[in-house]
């Protein structure tokens, strides 16, 4: 082989493999490239030009217009992807046709473009509780565009982090509400809702920590209801979170401790999918109406609230019912100090009285043990210093018995004998 020749193979080796790693990167985070006849500026001849529409078939009009700036500002448009990538059928002019009932049939026709380049979350709407509401037939069920826009789609992620950027947190609560408004509002007036809508305060949940993204679960059913104690307790037993509210970290330990936690804990376990009447947190907290504890109006710190609650699933509870409630704090000399001092009564006369009753038994059984063994020595010790004597006492009887019998006895005489 020249080295010519070895030069030209290592050559397009090279090219080989530079070609196989740039199609291997994904198309997410790869810079598209402009095709001939197919750039953005060629679809904005006449996409640009306002008025341009199109008419369904229940006669409304569909407006065909998109805002080059708005397109520009988006995440798509930003990375420089160009309109036929998701639009792959419309690569020339004139477009083929395309006929929708209604702007609802459109929406749903286009959206399996976004699988092309999103198929992992594309593929967890699958099993979404939105995905099953589209195949029992409801069309308004939620698609990709109803969340997450069409030509004005948003960064969404900090590439850096990886986390939510602050305002994609805030507007999530606004992009529910476009078809969850009842819901919305009673969010906005709930602790969670006032401290993001309000104070902008980031710690706070939205709708995603608890219901999920893109592979919502249906809150109705009963594996939803038995697991939304651990939703709960993602937040309130983060020790760093709950230090800055002076809020315990001991609400699943406190809850699962007593008698509606240890059987919702179970039942999660061992039959996820059974239905249970017993207290998860939103019975006593609430759902998206959630108040603080110490709120008069409805915080079940006090006693009237709490007990309001407790009547929900104990409707003959007395006045004095939910005393017995400690609510998430452990006991301590500052958080019911009666109870503290009795536990650290029992926790030390439970031990000693248990201890010096074994101590007792142990005792008991040594001395049965030492009186035993005593009793077997002192026969073994006998029955070696008496041995010999008793043979030869045994021996010298039978011998004896052996050389003069008795006589034997005579039979009683008879009258007629006499």
């Amino acid at each position: 082989m020249t080295r010519r020749s070895y030069r030209l193979i290592l050559f397009s080796a090279a090219v080989f493999a530079t070609l196989a790693l740039t199609i291997s990167v994904s198309r997410v985070d790869a810079t598209p490239l402009t095709q001939a006849g197919t750039s953005n500026d060629s679809c904005l001849e006449c996409h640009a030009v306002p008025g341009i529409s199109l008419v369904l078939e229940n006669g409304e009009i569909f407006s065909l217009y998109v805002d080059p700036e708005v397109f520009n500002q988006s995440v798509h448009g930003s990375k420089g992807y160009i309109c036929v990538q998701c639009h792959t059928n419309l690569d020339g002019y004139p477009h083929p046709e395309f006929e929708a009932n209604d702007r609802r049939d459109l929406a749903l026709a286009l959206v399996d473009a976004c699988f092309s380049c999103h198929s992992g979350q594309y593929e967890r709407t699958l099993d979404s509780a939105h995905q099953r509401a589209l195949d029992e037939g409801n069309r308004e069920a939620a698609i990709c565009t109803d969340c997450h826009g069409a030509h004005d789609t948003q960064q969404l992620i900090d590439p850096g982090t990886g986390e939510l950027l602050p305002n994609a947190r805030l507007n999530i609560p606004i992009t529910c509400a476009k078809c969850h408004n009842a819901i919305y509002e009673k969010y906005l007036t709930s602790v969670h809702g006032v401290a993001l809508t309000n104070e902008g305060n980031l710690d706070v949940p939205t709708c995603i920590n608890c219901h999920g993204v893109h592979n919502i679960e249906d809150p109705t059913t009963a594996r939803f209801r038995l697991l939304s104690p651990s939703l709960c307790s993602d937040c309130h037993t983060n020790p760093d979170l709950m230090s800055k509210y002076g809020l315990s970290t001991e609400v699943l330990n406190t809850y699962v401790a007593d008698f509606h936690g240890t059987t919702v804990e179970i039942f999660s376990k061992v039959s996820p999918d059974a239905p249970t009447n017993k207290a998860v947190c939103y019975d006593c907290h609430g759902i998206h109406d959630i108040q603080s504890v110490t709120d008069p109006t409805g915080g079940i710190e006090f006693r009237e609230n709490l007990l309001a609650r407790c009547q929900v699933c104990h409707p003959d509870a007395s006045s004095n019912f939910s005393d017995a409630w400690l609510s998430h704090y452990i006991p301590s000399p500052d958080n019911n100090p009666v109870v503290y001092y009795v536990n650290v009564f029992y926790r030390i006369f439970i031990p000693s009285l248990l201890g010096g009753m074994g101590i007792l038994v142990l005792l008991d059984i040594s001395w049965q043990v030492r009186k035993r063994r005593q009793a077997k020595v002192g026969q073994e010790e006998s029955r070696d210093q008496h041995g010999g004597d008793g043979v030869e006492v045994v021996l010298s009887s039978t011998h004896s018995m052996a050389a003069d019998p008795e006589p034997a006895e005579a039979p009683p005489t008879t009258e007629d004998e006499t």
